[in-house]
């Protein structure tokens, strides 16, 4: 399994956390600051972010919003008050898989972390 198969399963908890962080972001937004975030390790297609974002806001837990920037039309994602809530739980869930991993690769060490 590739890191892109481990980063897709991560999709919908790095969008949901990056937009607590900032009130709103558009898709090209996200992209640029998950790059940057990880000096570059993690890439973000597309054809992948895209369809995490319709499925985050078909389950009400991302609003958008329409905006003319620069003769350009830039569609804002941000949490809706579910997607704030959900937040927490997916970060929880995450911390858990993280830990569980941990046990599993290297019992003897205890995790040293926090997500």
């Amino acid at each position: 399994m590739s890191s892109n198969a481990l980063l897709k399963g991560s999709l919908q908890t790095i969008i949901l956390k990056l937009l607590e962080e900032n009130e709103k972001m558009y898709g090209y937004e996200i992209t640029q600051r998950v790059k940057e975030l990880t000096a570059g390790e993690f890439k973000i297609t597309e054809g992948a972010l895209y369809p995490a974002l319709h499925k985050l806001e078909a389950e009400g837990l991302l609003s958008t919003e329409i905006q003319q920037v620069d003769n350009r039309v830039r569609k804002y994602y941000s949490l809706t008050r579910s997607g704030k809530t959900e937040v927490s739980s997916k970060l929880a869930e995450l911390r858990a898989f993280v830990e569980n991993m941990q046990r599993i690769v290297n019992p003897g060490l205890k995790p040293d972390f926090n997500i």
